[in-house]
């Protein structure tokens, strides 16, 4: 059986052409929904959409009516994607995402229904600056948990830590239902920091390579103790009066930048965690080895795992299938 996903996110898009559970064909554009809240309208994504189809379709020789189901996840759904489908309400899981599905005929992008995957959004009914915290929402990252509970066997209570530019961190009840998630701007501070402030020069605007756990461990220790502010400014000091290196020092910075995402989630009230918690870390190398490193340092957790490469391998896309077969498509 073959099944198409479709994976959109801020500034990219990803098709997936799937023979059962094996992703045979992909391909990828530098388009996402950002595209459309500048443009003002979502012609670039549907033409790009379009294009990503019809590329997995020619890879293998097929066509759409090859194609059992179509499905999109991630900011596709949201008001400057394709269709805007609301959040489901935590808690919610498999079950809840499987049922939410909404069908639709974009003829204008291919000639079938594409079903869309809602997002999630945290249980609070009336938001003020008073319970803010509290509030978050996120459209793909449910996807990418669903394939991770299925990869690996998941049991809650757990947390999910899937950094980015926006990492997000989700928390996983006993029925393994999403309870809450939390949103960090940590990638893109990081970023900035990088390269648009006064430290800058310090890192060479570079960011860590190899991974050194002795310097982001002291970054975090530092962060945790005196703040983050005042840290990140301590990597010029220590460029103007240490011999270390550019990585060395950029990792002492991604440990200042960290320590903030390790305490809301241990404070948080959108996930509600616990010392009993398990700890599941995804991303790229050297994020999940400086979270995994840190979360041990930190020593509040006692069950931690660090998810390989090969289980992330795309796990939108298979997260998605676990969904819609959940659905009966």
């Amino acid at each position: 059986m073959y099944r198409i996903t479709i994976d959109t996110g801020t500034t990219n898009s990803r098709v997936t052409l799937w023979e059962d559970e094996m992703a045979i064909a992909k391909a990828f554009c530098e388009v996402g929904v950002r595209n459309t809240a500048i443009d003002g309208h979502n012609q670039q994504l549907q033409n790009s959409v379009k294009e990503l189809i019809e590329d997995v379709l020619n890879q293998k020789k097929l066509t759409v009516k090859d194609i059992a189901t179509i499905i999109g996840s991630g900011m596709i759904t949201s008001n400057v994607g394709l269709v805007e489908v609301p959040h489901l309400l935590a808690p919610a899981g498999v079950e809840e995402l499987a049922s939410g599905m909404v069908p639709k005929m974009l003829p204008n992008i291919v000639d079938k229904e594409i079903w869309f995957i809602p997002g999630i959004k945290n249980n609070v009914p009336v938001v003020s600056v008073d319970n803010c915290e509290q509030m978050d929402i996120m459209r793909g990252e449910e996807v990418e948990t669903i394939g991770l509970i299925e990869r690996l066997r998941v049991e809650g209570p757990a947390v999910f830590v899937l950094p980015g530019s926006h990492s997000k961190f989700v928390s996983l009840n006993e029925e393994n239902k999403m309870t809450g998630c939390l949103t960090s701007i940590a990638g893109e501070l990081l970023s900035v920091i990088t390269h648009n402030t006064i430290i800058a020069d310090a890192v060479n605007k570079s960011f860590a390579t190899d991974f050194q756990k002795e310097l982001v461990l002291k970054g975090f220790e530092n962060g945790t103790r005196v703040g983050v502010t005042r840290t990140a400014f301590s990597v010029r000091i220590l460029s103007q009066f240490t011999y270390l290196t550019d990585n060395e020092k950029a990792n002492f910075l991604l440990g200042v930048v960290l320590s903030g995402d390790i305490k809301a989630i241990k404070n948080s009230e959108s996930l509600n965690v616990s010392q009993d918690t398990k700890v599941i870390i995804a991303g790229k190398d050297s994020m999940k080895d400086s979270f995994e490193a840190i979360v041990k340092e930190d020593g509040y957790f006692s069950e931690i795992k660090a998810v390989s490469s090969e289980d992330q391998r795309d796990l939108a896309g298979f997260g998605s299938i676990c969904i819609a077969k959940r659905r009966g498509l």
